[in-house]
């Protein structure tokens, strides 16, 4: 069992149970709408579930609003709003995911808002931590999460992005351009993946 199965197996059972319903909806909606790449399905819990639940140790302590975009079947967001309760905002530009979004939070009680637009047409939603997973290169991350983010004024934001293999030349390719600070962690689900937490972004170039 991996170190993120342990963080699902600590939950409350009244929490086990809306991941359950969370899942249990997932596997009804996906003949219907293309919510997760049909390969990962048997594979639920691993794949998108326990992925998406090892973000929540690295969420700052003192954090207030989840932007997470790009949520799609609503991992992480959803996940991290079940596990934390913390106001949660899932951006997906798909009318059909959007639905399913806002009836999984229905179903689980979730503190979530669906925003069903393209990050371009959103306006700032202050959220203090920014979320992504397999949604677009760090390039483009970087702008689309200083739109929503808390602007520094206020104590600027961080963001917690799930990488594939290539996340240190994504890395490579934004420096020239943004300085961060950065701090990274092996993923607990895929091999050659990593977690980049990064903050205190400017814009360079």
């Amino acid at each position: 069992m991996s170190a993120s199965a342990g963080i699902l197996n600590d939950v409350s059972r009244e929490t086990r149970a809306r991941l359950d319903a969370y899942a249990d909806l997932l596997r009804k909606w996906q003949p219907r709408i293309n919510l997760i790449a049909p390969s990962t399905l048997a594979d639920l819990w691993v794949r998108h579930f326990e992925d998406s639940a090892q973000l929540l140790p690295l969420v700052p302590p003192a954090t207030q609003r989840i932007a997470d975009m790009g949520s799609g079947a609503g991992f992480p967001g959803l996940v991290l709003a079940i596990l934390t309760g913390i106001e949660t905002h899932l951006i997906e530009s798909d009318s059909r995911k959007s639905i399913f979004l806002r009836e999984a939070a229905r179903l689980t009680g979730a503190p979530v808002t669906v925003h069903t637009q393209r990050l371009e047409a959103l306006p700032s939603l202050g959220a203090d931590l920014v979320t992504a997973r397999a949604l677009a290169p760090l390039g483009d991350l970087l702008p689309y999460a200083n739109r929503v983010g808390r602007s520094v004024a206020v104590g600027g934001w961080q963001g917690l992005f799930l990488k594939g293999e290539s996340w240190q030349t994504e890395i490579d390719a934004v420096q020239p351009h943004y300085r961060f600070t950065l701090a990274t962690t092996p993923s607990r689900t895929h091999p050659s993946a990593m977690i980049l937490l990064i903050k205190d972004v400017e814009n360079v170039s």
